[in-house]
């Protein structure tokens, strides 16, 4: 299995605090990647609730939606 180095998109990524387009603010936690496929997974937590981790494929974390960003990096 060859294990290429993350993609740009992931590279490109800053650890830290990350608005939803909706508004709510989520902190990534890590890049992974799925065992089976090697897709590159973000982890992340939701800062308000319970503090419940998620995982969202990478490609969707970076893409926009009705023209912004999904997740836009706050601090």
């Amino acid at each position: 299995m060859d294990l290429t180095p993350y993609s740009a998109a992931a590279r490109n990524l800053r650890p830290g605090i990350y608005e939803h387009f909706k508004g709510k603010k989520y902190r990534l936690l890590h890049i992974a990647r799925h065992s089976e496929t090697l897709e590159e997974l973000v982890v992340y937590q939701q800062l308000y609730g319970t503090g419940d981790v998620w995982v969202r494929p990478l490609a969707m974390f970076v893409e926009t939606v009705d023209g912004k960003p999904r997740f836009r990096f706050v601090e």
